[in-house]
């Protein structure tokens, strides 16, 4: 199975690296003027990271990366994330959104040339 980002198709063996680092729970203690521990505990809406990493043989082409970049260079772009289990999320790109390093560096570049691929995204 495989993934989508919005129209574009991703390898299903993307890895969500970040998937149990995150909680939707949020608290935060403080004490009042009496000595008396306040706690306060909610749930968070959205902001969860999805961090989506090439595996050591998870290759993408060239054109796709390119395609990618294009989502993450649109101001303000949301879109739908499918992963390849059938879990669906909305989600814009945060802090350095794309990542594609050439698996071989060959000069010029080919639409058809392999890249490992790093998206950071966040539910919206």
């Amino acid at each position: 199975m495989s993934i989508t980002l919005g129209v574009v198709t991703l390898p299903g063996d993307l890895r969500w690296a970040d998937e149990f680092a995150w909680s939707p729970v949020v608290q935060s203690a403080e004490y009042s003027l009496t000595g008396a521990l306040i706690v306060q505990t909610a749930t968070r809406l959205a902001g969860r990271p999805i961090t989506l990493e090439a595996q050591r043989d998870t290759w993408v082409t060239r054109d796709t990366v390119l395609a990618v970049q294009a989502l993450a260079d649109t101001p303000g772009w949301v879109g739908v994330l499918t992963l390849h289990d059938g879990r669906v999320f909305t989600v814009a790109f945060r802090d350095e959104r794309v990542s594609a390093e050439p698996v071989r560096h060959i000069a010029p570049h080919e639409d058809a040339d392999a890249y490992t691929l790093t998206l950071q995204l966040q539910t919206i």
